[in-house]
């Protein structure tokens, strides 16, 4: 709560935690000086295995477990609770470095086309979502998050809140901007008129704030009814930043617009690139070819 991080991140902590204490109740220790090193290998190892319960986990969920669990074993020494940090040489499990998915910038134009029947006031929600998700790189979380004070048509420019609360500014291209001007004119008032959605920007057709899972049915909609598989908040994300390189963005800029703490992370969508400049020159110069 202190570093500010997201509930769904909390949540997570939350179920890692508790299956930790159930490992070590499993081993016999009902306090936190009885915990070895040992006792934490152990739990690494049963994530990793998985069992009856529990799936096996892939290296980053297991890591990410026991981040929350070298947490807890350093609050609890901070505070008293204990003497020791059991967690200080455990090692994390290596991670595999996966490049982000990204669709074809047609593959895009084929989604938003596929929002749902022309002129609906639902269709223009759907396309001012996946115009805006697209446009602006945001996080699913922070899209559904919008009100409509965070949207500055006239300077074309969006306000969103990313994680741990850091807020950023991010233009609106002309096709959102356009897409969320039609919504917020001649679709927002009539399904708002239907309940209570106060200022959020995305609403549901009862009227209330559009959720999570309303707005990844909204793109799995109109990536059935476009054809495309596999699509998901993230993928336009990730085409977002991935796109933003290949017409030659700096790094440190579309950090700056996905809201990344650290360059590092935006980086891996360099490889992205790199890739595909791989095989451009693959197949087009003369003593590249095999």
């Amino acid at each position: 709560m202190e570093r500010g991080l997201a509930a769904n991140t909390l949540a997570s902590y939350r179920r890692d935690l508790l299956r930790y204490l159930e490992h070590l109740k499993g081993r016999g220790h009902v306090t936190f000086d009885e915990v070895a090193e040992a006792d934490v290998t152990a739990f690494l190892a049963a994530l990793r295995e998985g069992d009856e319960e529990h799936q096996a986990l892939v290296a980053s969920s297991a890591a990410r477990a026991v981040s929350a669990v070298r947490g807890l074993h350093r609050f609890a020494l901070r505070e008293g609770v204990c003497d020791h940090d059991p967690t200080h040489k455990v090692r994390l499990p290596p991670r595999l470095r996966r490049l982000p998915k990204a669709i074809s910038v047609d593959d895009v134009e084929r989604l938003i086309a596929a929002s749902g029947p022309e002129g609906a006031p639902l269709t223009m929600r759907n396309r001012a979502l996946l115009e805006l998700l697209y446009g602006t790189g945001a996080r699913i979380s922070e899209a559904v998050g919008l009100a409509v004070d965070d949207i500055d048509l006239r300077s074309r420019h969006v306000r969103l809140c990313g994680k741990g609360g850091r807020a950023r500014l991010v233009p609106l291209g002309r096709f959102a901007g356009e897409a969320l001007g039609a919504y917020l004119t001649r679709a927002r008032p009539g399904i708002a008129a239907q309940g209570g959605g106060g200022s959020g920007l995305f609403l549901n057709a009862r009227g209330g704030r559009l959720t999570r899972q309303g707005a990844w049915e909204v793109l799995q909609g109109a990536a059935e009814r476009g054809g495309l598989a596999g699509i998901s908040p993230h993928i336009l994300r990730h085409s977002f930043a991935t796109h933003l390189l290949d017409g030659g963005a700096d790094v440190r800029v579309v950090q700056e617009l996905l809201g990344h703490a650290s360059v590092t992370t935006t980086q891996v969508y360099t490889l992205v690139t790199v890739d595909k400049l791989r095989e451009v020159y693959a197949a087009a110069h003369p003593r590249a070819r095999h």
